[in-house]
């Protein structure tokens, strides 16, 4: 949204020292500090994920007893609709309520990578994939933006579990973090500029996330361009002053004056200037303009009627079909025919899962079971609950599960509702399996003895263990679908709707296969990211490890055909694009929708030069299509270097190797329909050499290579300038026999140059490493 020029609110330099340090810190629990006699207001801050949270007038309201508003579906949902126009919608229609009830900013979307599956506040993130997180995040953070209210991304950065999640410190190497854990705040960052950022509680690499500088300003100010307010998770601040220093502009909640004393008696010892306190006053005033001329160019009104609730239920209703995955669907069991019978089993269709528990949990206007919304679609069905919820072993087996399954055996079809209750996955603890409780797996192993037609309907936040599901003909996963759930799934069960869900997340066979299983939740308050890079799909397609449904994997009611591909490369070096197109058509007999997906891979180790490690395939686009039957649509991607890059600690930059990068379009990460191949020039930057970069190192570079080489031949190198003779013939070339500087490379390549010096017989003297130094000095410096 434009801001226009600043209005009539002072300026840092009017401001005095108190009023500066208290608009530095929250008024309370949910409001920011005002200034009235300066025309300074108090903003509203609540939650917002996938619904408001609107506090008490008190500011104290605990989850559930929050003003009514909309529940939609949760991020765990949202994410697998892969649908960037979806989540702008839902996006709108949360600010509209949020404007309507006097809220200036909404805390949210969540933007933490799914590293585990066992992080209680799974629910509430989008994905394993950062580029899918933060083009969703980016969607809905631009859509709230531009309806008048302030997005707060969160939580910045490396906040993967809830255990021990106040204090533990992640320990992520330098390329790890740019390239899964901060990306998908980047493009949020770069393309929706949030009004405000969340700093985590959790400690990187040693330091606070609240108090860490690298974070706060080389990279989310520095790199990224970020220009809006950074305010830290409630509780978050453990030294204001070093905080302040570091980049974080607002403390909340209020701290009873602490964090304001704390900044004055940094600033007394000199350990914080003005300037910095001046700066992050003018942000926080800048924040309140924004809100202020948010209220006044949408023309929002506040309170209940300014909002179309009844369209938002229906909006919810739509997401949350738009987002359910069909798993599975043996033999077209479904749709179901509404004029056949139905045994209804399980007490999660009569008493929804249909949120998450903690700081995002909404008071729903309405509220529709599955068990409502399917009596009112079917002809005829009976419900039995067959287990009693929160139990882990059978209850009254010889009442619940023999009705459910006499039940069953007397109906056409039974849809069995199993999931995780609410104690099982939370914020503020972890899961500790991927299991469904045990009274579920007996009453599923009861109904499908009386009936093997049986349909399977998931409820849940993070994935679960599904080895039962061989035995079972069809599995929707429902996920947290919000207040309109239960008419999303009557929906999709009698096909008035399309399963339009794709896995935003990977489905594994045994918790003992993902990626962070020997490195989570750490000890000793650490938790080290072992697995660096490999997370999600990364992990189980590199490795070659089965799963139970892979990322992207999901079913429509129709089938889908992928034919003409073209890859066409455009430009040189940096400003090089890879331009990808295909056409899809629709080969069934329903209206249905597909997710195409564009993925690829790094070029191979080339000519013994060993690369660093690239996952075998990372998505790097997608398209999501409404299809009539026999209808074709061209899809077109464009590839920037970037896309393709690397992150290179080294030269603490995002790097291209040059090669040839596989091309792959499909329907899942294990779902390659068509595949091609696009060749790069490359954009990795010269690396500085000095006597102690390896043999190889050296030889790499043109420039050096030849005094090296005439070096190790034991002809006297006399510098860098030039290659010779000796530089002309390949280095690691031994004519065939197995022996020769070839073969010694072999062996020696790794070793620093000047380690060889102190071998026995070896042609590199202190002599040679001198001469060899003054040629780097001579030439500025050549790069491998």
């Amino acid at each position: 949204m434009e801001i226009p020029p600043f209005p009539d609110l002072p300026r840092e330099e009017n401001l005095p020292r108190e009023e500066k340090l208290a608009l530095l810190s929250g008024a309370d629990m949910w409001r920011t500090a005002a200034v009235p006699g300066r025309g300074i207001r108090s903003l509203v801050l609540a939650d917002g994920p996938h619904g408001l949270r609107r506090p008490d007038e008190e500011s104290q309201a605990a989850p559930g007893e929050s003003a009514p508003a909309t529940c939609f579906p949760a991020e765990c949902a949202t994410a697998c609709s892969w649908d960037r126009s979806l989540l702008a919608e839902l996006g709108t229609a949360v600010a509209h309520e949020a404007r309507a009830q006097g809220v200036d900013v909404l805390l949210g979307p969540g933007l933490n990578i799914k590293r585990t599956p066992l992080c209680g506040r799974n629910f509430e993130y989008f994905s394993e994939d950062p580029m899918l997180a933060g083009e969703l995040g980016a969607a809905w953070t631009a859509a709230v933006q531009a309806a008048g209210v302030g997005a707060c991304p969160k939580h910045f950065a490396a906040n993967n579990q809830e255990a021990d999640r106040m204090r533990v410190d992640a320990v992520v190497d330098l390329r790890t973090l740019h390239e899964i854990y901060l990306q998908a705040f980047e493009i949020v960052v770069r393309k929706a500029q949030p009004w405000t950022v969340m700093a985590a509680y959790n400690s990187v690499n040693g330091l606070h996330a609240t108090e860490n500088p690298w974070l706060l300003d080389t990279v989310l100010r520095g790199t990224w361009g970020y220009d809006g307010v950074v305010v830290s998770d409630w509780g978050a601040v453990t030294d204001r002053a070093a905080a302040l220093a570091a980049g974080l502009d607002l403390e909340m909640p209020f701290s009873n004056g602490l964090g304001a004393r704390e900044l004055g008696a940094g600033l007394e010892a000199g350990t914080l200037t003005e300037e910095q306190v001046d700066t992050s006053v003018n942000r926080i005033l800048d924040l309140v303009h924004r809100a202020d001329n948010g209220s006044r160019s949408t023309g929002r009104g506040t309170g209940p009627d300014a909002v179309d609730l009844a369209a938002h239920h229906e909006l919810a209703r739509r997401a949350a079909a738009a987002s359910m995955v069909l798993l599975k669907n043996d033999g077209g069991i479904l749709p179901l025919d509404a004029g056949g019978s139905i045994a209804l089993v399980g007490e999660l269709a009569r008493r929804p899962r249909y949120q998450g528990s903690g700081s995002s949990q909404v008071n729903p206007v309405r509220l529709v079971s599955a068990l409502t919304a399917l009596q009112d679609a079917a002809a005829e069905l009976v419900f039995e609950p067959g287990y009693v919820l929160g139990a882990d072993s059978p209850c009254n087996p010889d009442d619940l599960l023999e009705t459910a399954a006499a039940a069953a055996a007397a109906a056409d079809t039974a849809v069995v509702f199993l999931g995780l209750p609410e104690e099982a996955e939370s914020e503020g603890r972890d899961r500790t399996t991927l299991d469904l409780p045990a009274a579920q797996l007996a009453l599923l192993a009861a109904v499908l003895d009386a009936n093997p037609r049986t349909v399977v309907v998931l409820c849940n936040g993070g994935v679960v263990e599904t080895g039962w599901a061989e035995a079972v003909p069809a599995v929707l996963e429902a996920w947290l679908p919000g207040q309109a759930g239960g008419s999303a799934v009557a929906d999709v069960l009698f096909g008035l709707a399309d399963p339009g869900g794709r896995l935003a997340e990977t489905m594994v066979h045994r918790l003992q296969d993902t990626p962070a299983f020997g490195n989570y939740p750490g000890e000793g308050g650490t938790v080290r990211y072992g697995e660096g890079l490999l997370v999600g799909y990364r992990w189980y397609d590199t490795r070659g490890l089965d799963v139970a449904f892979p990322f992207g994997h999901g079913l429509s009611y129709t089938t889908f055909a992928y034919r003409d591909l073209e890859v066409r490369s455009a430009g040189t070096g940096s400003g090089q694009v890879v331009r990808v197109g295909l056409t899809v058509t629709n080969t069934g007999r329903r209206t249905g929708t597909e997710v195409v997906q564009l993925y690829t891979g790094a070029p191979e180790d080339d000519g013994g030069q060993q690369r660093p490690l690239r996952p075998l395939r990372e998505l790097r686009g997608f398209e999501k299509l409404a299809l009539a039957p026999g209808e074709s649509r061209r899809v077109e991607f464009e590839l920037d270097v970037r896309a393709l890059s690397r992150f290179d600690p080294q030269s603490n930059a995002w790097v291209a190797d040059a090669g040839e990068y596989r091309v792959e379009v499909g329907a899942s990460s294990r779902d390659i329909r068509l595949a091609s191949a696009a060749v790069l020039d490359g954009t990795v930057p010269a690396r500085a050499l000095t006597t102690s970069s390896t043999i190889q190192e050296w030889l790499e570079n043109p420039e050096a290579a030849g005094a090296l080489v005439a070096a190790l031949s034991g002809a006297g190198g006399t510098g860098t300038g030039g290659t010779g003779e000796a530089g002309a013939a390949d280095p690691a070339d031994d004519g065939g026999t197995g022996g020769g500087l070839g073969g010694a490379l072999a062996l020696i390549g790794n070793l620093p140059l000047n380690r060889l010096a102190r071998f026995p017989g070896t042609p590199v003297t202190e002599e040679v490493l001198e001469t060899l130094e003054a040629g780097l000095r001579r030439s500025g410096g050549p790069s491998a």
